[in-house]
């Protein structure tokens, strides 16, 4: 199996070492921040979900009109849409984009969060309403005729969506570490995703994934996200990383701003801290210095090292089974062109080189 590289897009100029600056929805950074993946050879690109910011088809749709290989993956939080409507607003999407879509389902890890947009389940009845989502919004997907539905968050007469997806069928990616989304995954994800936790953990939730999903006689692929942080040397890559922790925790300071509040409700979030509570530095590369400051609010633990180095970090996690990683930098757009000019490459010939070796074996 080939790698495939993620990256996640904003819709303007932002991040724990920059301020934001220019319009919210800014057009121009948007269709440059696509471009600039593509350019660099990502295989997808992550279009987030927040309970304030602006709406992510809409980020999706200006990113393809301005790209033409590159494909997205849409953030997307059940209970806000009908999943028959969800079902025509994806295969529109589908269709608008050229089958470049996919759609990561995220029920949600914060009460606070969640409630802005007006949801008061907790977070096992937020897991419950996701698996019936997920049922109504694959029927909806396929079904050649109308069908009916009465479930316990969804009732539906004669449901049908004329338009499907360009796609044969729309990739499902599914994040979570509870035992409730686990549970949800092995039922319903075709990618389930990481964050990027040490190697062993990374391998105990690749195993509990598998098991669980072979229960329901499916099979599943995986995606872990990193920060990576490259230097010329190694050297000079561990004092990229303490500038950032530094400028970080200056605008932190600063602004009161989280970058994603803490996430109690989160077992991947849990996880991320009982990681940062071993130390800022785990396995070989593994830095978990911003972390600490969001208290693992989101994908936060980078890789700090030469391409080299990381690029060999990466290949430990792909002989795990994970055969994506999701990348992004604390210098948005700059660090998307430079992984394209070393990271991305050199991990993939060291995939091809390692593929061959057992080919031949």
């Amino acid at each position: 199996m080939s790698i495939q590289f993620l990256g996640m897009i904003g819709h303007r100029l932002a991040s724990e070492i920059i301020p934001p600056s220019g319009p919210l929805f800014d057009k121009a950074y948007i269709a440059r921040f696509a471009r600039a993946h593509e350019q660099a050879g990502f295989d997808r690109i992550l279009v987030g979900y927040w309970s304030d910011q602006p709406d992510g088809f809409l980020v999706t749709a200006h990113a393809a009109a301005h790209t033409s290989t590159l494909k997205f993956l849409l953030a997307h939080r059940p209970g806000f849409v009908s999943p028959t409507l969800a079902a025509r607003k994806f295969a529109s999407l589908d269709h608008l984009t050229d089958g470049r879509l996919a759609v990561h389902i995220i029920s949600g890890g914060s009460d606070s969060e969640q409630r802005r947009d007006g949801d008061y389940l907790n977070k096992a009845q937020r897991y419950a309403r996701t698996d019936e989502f997920l049922t109504v919004l694959k029927q909806s997907l396929a079904s050649p005729q109308p069908y009916d539905h009465a479930g316990h968050f969804y009732q539906a007469e004669q449901a049908f969506s004329a338009i499907k997806p360009r796609q044969k069928q729309l990739p499902i990616y599914f994040g979570g570490s509870s035992a409730e989304a686990i549970d949800v995954a092995a039922r319903h994800a075709d990618v389930f995703a990481l964050w990027g936790e040490p190697l062993a953990g990374a391998a105990e939730t690749v195993q509990r994934v598998r098991a669980a999903a072979a229960t329901q006689g499916r099979e599943i692929k995986f995606n872990i996200s990193f920060r990576p942080i490259l230097g010329k040397t190694e050297k000079e890559a561990w004092e990229r990383a303490e500038h950032i922790r530094e400028v970080a925790s200056q605008q932190l300071s600063e602004t009161g701003y989280t970058f994603g509040l803490p996430k109690p409700q989160s077992t991947g979030a849990q996880r991320l801290l009982a990681a940062a509570s071993q130390g800022d530095r785990l396995d070989k590369l593994l830095w978990t210095g911003i972390t600490k400051l969001v208290q693992g609010g989101y994908n936060s633990t980078a890789l700090v090292g030469t391409p080299e180095q990381v690029s060999d970090a990466l290949l430990d996690y792909y002989q795990l089974g994970i055969d994506s990683v999701l990348i992004r930098g604390f210098d948005p757009l700059n660090d998307a062109l430079e992984y394209g000019e070393a990271l991305i490459p050199l991990t993939r010939e060291k995939v091809a080189a390692l593929n061959r070796r057992k080919r031949s074996a």
